[in-house]
């Protein structure tokens, strides 16, 4: 006499009559297992994976161990954060897929910072030196961008702050983490997976 309702990878259940609405985790209790945990992550896996890597902005070693996807502003400060430690989370295996999330939303400074980073020729370069606070060219603008999509899908994914971190797994990290923990945490989501 429950049912499901999904929204993107949000989860709820309401009772068959309508007369209640259960806005939790489902829990098994045999096994212990948060099914609605179960059902985020693989929401979080199908919505991310439709998502062509040509749409992304990567950084990552030539054969990484572990990929994560990181919905970022350029403006927050742990985002800044966790991208000034690229090259040891690069020495250490990970692979990361950026995706854009002005925490302000549209029309916004953020919103047009990361579509100038998308416009440039180096999106990567770009990234970077937005990150680390260099003034952008707000004029160079393009057509096509991916921001409001990206911007869409991390709120359909449950992104509440940035950085939000997504394993390969759908499993959900939220906010910044030292490389060596992060690696720790990815390496103990993986293994509960099993």
């Amino acid at each position: 006499g429950i049912y499901q309702f999904m929204q993107g990878a949000e989860i709820s259940y309401i009772t068959a009559d309508g007369k209640y609405f259960i806005d939790g985790s489902l829990y098994d209790m045999d096994s212990r297992e948060n099914l609605t945990d179960v059902l985020r992550a693989r929401a979080r896996v199908a919505m991310i994976g439709a998502v062509p890597e040509s749409q992304m902005v990567i950084f990552g070693p030539k054969n990484p161990q572990y990929t994560i996807t990181v919905f970022t502003d350029v403006d927050c400060g742990y985002c800044r954060k966790l991208h000034s430690d690229m090259a040891e989370l690069n020495r250490l295996g990970v692979r990361v897929r950026y995706m854009f999330f002005p925490r302000t939303g549209p029309n916004t400074e953020s919103w047009k910072k990361a579509e100038v980073v998308w416009c440039s020729v180096d999106r990567n370069e770009a990234l970077t030196r937005a990150k680390a606070g260099i003034p952008l060219d707000l004029s160079k603008t393009c057509e096509g961008t991916p921001v409001a999509r990206e911007y869409a899908l991390g709120q359909s994914v449950g992104v509440r702050g940035t950085p939000a971190i997504l394993t390969e797994n759908g499993d959900y990290i939220s906010g910044y983490m030292p490389p060596r923990e992060l690696v720790q945490q990815i390496r103990d989501l993986q293994l509960a997976k099993r």
